[in-house]
């Protein structure tokens, strides 16, 4: 199973869980998708866009439950990344962690984040 990840403010996530669903942050909100990424893009996009913040989750989805709504789209040196154009039902995730920070200052992706 093709897994996907979204690096979510830890509190925006809480809310979420709460709502049953997530709405994307504020940048997906004003691109009109939820920006996701693969196991391969996940630790440049946590160090370009989250650089040493230390209050996020990390939250993981199977691509094939996203159904129509994920497209596959260019993006940073024309790589494919994954967008939700619609909410994240949260019955569709598969977990979610705490992203921390290492020593060096840099996320430390779980284990099971595989490319």
């Amino acid at each position: 199973m093709a897994l996907v990840f979204k690096i979510v403010a830890t509190e925006a996530w809480r809310a979420a869980s709460h709502a049953g669903q997530f709405d994307g942050a504020e940048i997906d909100r004003l691109d009109g998708f939820i920006h996701l990424s693969t196991a391969s893009q996940a630790a440049e996009t946590a160090a370009k866009w989250f650089a040493g913040r230390d209050d996020l989750t990390l939250v993981a989805v199977g691509a094939e439950a996203l159904g129509a709504a994920l497209r596959w789209e260019p993006s940073r040196g024309g790589a494919l990344f994954p967008h939700l154009y619609g909410p994240l039902d949260l019955k569709v995730l598969l977990w979610d962690e705490p992203l921390k920070l290492g020593p060096d200052g840099r996320h430390r992706l779980p284990a099971r984040v595989r490319p």
